[in-house]
């Protein structure tokens, strides 16, 4: 079997397909002409519908070698010019081995424009071998060995029949005698975004035993042949321990994973798509143990399922291959559509905010300067003021009417009694606001109601924005809610408030927490779990997935991100992730064929 050149531990999900026309009415509401949703999505990430993306494939045949005991190891690395004359890094390959005819798998994605020259710089270089364990993202190409570069014009490509244009590579030492330092090959295709995926349930029986004291501690890794004749992995299954008969959560399989540019129908059941499956036993070293391999499609994954038959491991050896009794399964095969973000907000889904603002002592006085809650007359923002502004302002284009529910928490209200989830706008009966000025204003407002008081408890305020979204759940499903928390301190109610968290894991929510000030946030890390354990209340139930968010501003500040940016970026998969938990679709979409095992 050929080298495997990365593993891939996962991707975002891409953004296609997206119709630009009004959206679809739900639950007797008016029919918007326009979505701003989606011109703000395309506004803040720069993209515009008439444009195209493309994909560029390098090859480069007869480099020339810097290498004395062995070949060079290329990669190659691709620059826009801009009109100022500086160049902008779009994309590097991966590094080749040991090759002077390498054909990089890595595509390098770029948007095309027809009214506007794009010029491009291909630059290849000999990477040395001490960086080789280093990714090609933070490889320093001062300290690598250059080959050669060649530039086009993006159109050119284009103009040519197969869409390949092949260029002579140049030295940069132009004043000596000219060297042939080899030829570049790039093909540009338009990029397909398919939203088809292939769901499978994988388990395998009488796997060998690989350790000492204990049994195999088992993992799969799928891999995908290419024409080089190696293999690209392009998933992979969790860890199961200790277990010669296991069986894996289910894998979602997408359509780009395997390369293949053909329809769909001939590219799922295609004899031309060979896959590879190795079966590992882990070691925490990363010197994994082969128990054993074998070759497969996705047909043949279907049949298998279809069938209810097993496929037998093999053990490569020099002469030959030993067949195995460990033997893989094919549980469930099931084909279904995955949706991206767009596609449900262009359908009319809607994000609709909440707030909650800590008013606990340990703020200060709000009419200190030091205080975390002072409102300062030349009108600059405090802490939570920014927060609200910044997240809010994102998140009111996906709200229709604006309304947001606003409360506060760990303060003593007019009543003269300490609340831990009262309205911020004062009323007794109705939470709401409008807009986000009107945040800005009940906060302002509140401030001057309500004593700071305390402790630091999340748990009711998580319990009513969740009851909120439970109540939408059950009317409508075009609804996801999103909770900003701001707050300064450390959380009194930590484990109510990771039981209130696992219940609202089965709900359209999600909760964004901003740490203001310098107090020690370890809690809030907890309750984030982004170290890949969900949270589990004190009765063993595990949150069906993550939800919450927590950047501290003043590593945010530190690192000059925007806290917007921070706080976000998860939120569109975490939106997902609960849509394709529910089998919600966008409103658009006829419903599809519920899973079967075949």
């Amino acid at each position: 079997m050929g080298n495997c050149f990365s593993d891939v531990e996962g991707g975002k999900q891409a953004v296609g397909g997206v119709q630009r026309g009004p959206m679809a009415a739900s639950g007797g509401a008016d029919v918007a002409t326009h979505n701003d949703a989606v011109d703000y999505f395309y506004q803040v990430r720069g993209f515009q519908p008439l444009f195209t993306q493309v994909e560029l494939s390098l090859s480069a045949e007869k480099l020339l070698d810097h290498d004395f005991v062995s070949k060079s190891d290329p990669i190659a690395v691709v620059y826009m010019k801009r009109r100022d004359g500086t160049l902008e890094e779009i994309g590097r390959t991966e590094v080749i081995m040991n090759n002077l005819n390498p054909f990089w798998i890595t595509k390098i994605p770029v948007t095309y424009q027809f009214e506007i020259v794009q010029p491009l710089l291909f630059q290849i270089y000999d990477v040395d071998t001490r960086y080789h364990n280093i990714p090609v993202k933070t490889l320093k190409l001062q300290y690598q060995e250059f080959i050669g570069e060649a530039s086009c014009v993006l159109s050119e490509i284009f103009t040519k029949r197969d869409r390949t244009l092949t260029l002579k590579l140049q030295s940069k030492h132009r004043n000596r005698a000219p060297k042939d330092v080899g030829t570049l090959r790039i093909h540009a295709e338009e990029s397909i975004t398919s939203r088809t995926t292939i769901e499978v349930v994988l388990r395998c029986s009488h796997l060998d035993k690989k350790d000492l004291l204990s049994k195999s501690d088992p993992f799969l890794r799928i891999s995908r042949k290419v024409e080089t004749g190696g293999c690209v992995p392009v998933c992979k299954t969790e860890v199961i321990d200790n277990n010669l008969n296991p069986i894996w959560k289910p894998l979602c399989l997408s359509i780009q994973q395997f390369g293949s540019k053909a329809s769909i129908s001939s590219y799922i059941y295609g004899p031309d798509n060979p896959l590879i499956i190795e079966c590992f036993d882990f070691h925490s070293s990363g010197n994994h143990t082969l128990i054993g391999q074998l070759h497969t499609s996705i047909s043949n994954l279907e049949r298998l399922c279809r069938e209810k038959t097993g496929i037998n491991f093999i053990k490569p050896h020099h002469r030959r291959e030993k067949v195995l009794k460990g033997r893989l399964f094919v549980d469930l095969f099931h084909e279904k559509q995955l949706y991206s973000f767009l596609d449900y907000i262009s359908s009319g889904f809607e994000l609709n905010f909440m707030v909650a603002v800590d008013f606990t002592a340990s703020n200060g006085n709000p009419r200190s300067p030091n205080s975390l809650h002072y409102i300062d007359p030349s009108g600059r923002l405090n802490a939570y003021q920014q927060a609200i502004m910044e997240v809010g302002e994102v998140i009111q284009f996906y709200d229709y009417d604006k309304q947001f529910p606003a409360w506060g928490f760990g303060g003593r209200t007019v009543d003269g009694n300490v609340s831990h989830c009262f309205n911020l706008n004062g009323s007794p009966y109705d939470s709401e606001v409008q807009g986000i000025e009107g945040i800005i204003a009940a906060y302002s407002s509140a401030l001057t109601n309500v004593a700071l008081s305390g402790p630091t408890l999340f748990g009711k305020v998580i319990h009513k924005a969740a009851e909120i979204a439970g109540r939408s759940l059950a009317k409508n499903r075009n609804k996801y809610y999103v909770l900003l928390i701001i707050t300064d301190g450390v959380l009194t109610d930590l484990q109510e408030t990771i039981e209130a968290l696992v219940k609202a894991s089965d709900l359209p929510l999600s909760i964004l927490i901003v740490g203001v000030g310098g107090a020690d946030f370890t809690e809030m890390e907890i309750l984030d779990a982004d170290n890949g354990r969900r949270l589990e209340s004190t009765t063993g139930r595990v949150a069906t997935r993550d939800i919450v968010q927590f950047v501290p501003m003043r590593e945010v500040q530190a690192g000059a991100k925007p806290i917007v940016q921070a706080l976000l970026e998860e939120l569109p998969v975490q939106f997902l992730t609960f849509m394709r938990s529910r089998g919600i679709k966008p409103l658009n979409v006829s419903p599809d064929t519920m899973p079967s095992s075949c």
